[in-house]
């Protein structure tokens, strides 16, 4: 069993429950944005990223690829909260899912980017493979598992 965090993808070996649906978005600390963010305004800044291999970040830059643009310069980090924190000191911009920076966005460290790349978003599914054998204890995990991700969701909601 496992939790995937990704992009959706059918996968013909795995049962898939889909738990929860994150848009992915662009952040920095500069409240002076006024207009979306283009893939050519990328050739500009400096992006923190999260580690090659990443799915979402796969997905971003199969996305400039395609508008044939680039970001500056790109610096690859393998922790979410340190890139939030180069963010918040002013280092660059990071495209990341929404929930791993609401605090931020909230209490005004970091402001969310608008912009104009169309970015598919990510869903957080709970898989196992199709043809195995669900011991009780297994299937009580994954049913506690649905019923907080559901808490969760509706929380994130209100």
């Amino acid at each position: 069993m496992a939790f995937i965090t990704d992009t959706y993808q059918e996968t013909a070996m795995l049962h898939r429950e889909c738990l929860l649906e994150e848009q992915l978005i662009f952040v920095s600390t500069s409240k002076d944005r006024r207009e979306p963010l283009v893939a050519s305004h990328l050739s500009t800044e400096t992006m923190l990223l999260t580690e090659t291999g990443c799915s979402y970040r796969n997905h971003l830059e199969a996305q400039l690829q395609q508008e044939n643009s680039m970001p500056l310069q790109m610096i690859e980090f393998g922790s979410i909260e340190a890139i939030k924190q180069c963010v918040i000191a002013g280092l660059g911009i990071t495209f990341l899912p929404r929930m791993v920076v609401e605090k931020e966005l909230a209490n005004g460290q970091l402001e969310e980017i608008r912009s104009t790349i169309n970015l598919a978003p990510i869903f957080t599914d709970i898989a196992w493979h199709k043809d195995k054998h669900m011991q009780p204890c297994l299937l009580d995990f994954i049913a506690i598992a649905k019923e907080q991700y559901k808490i969760f969701g509706a929380q994130k909601r209100a």
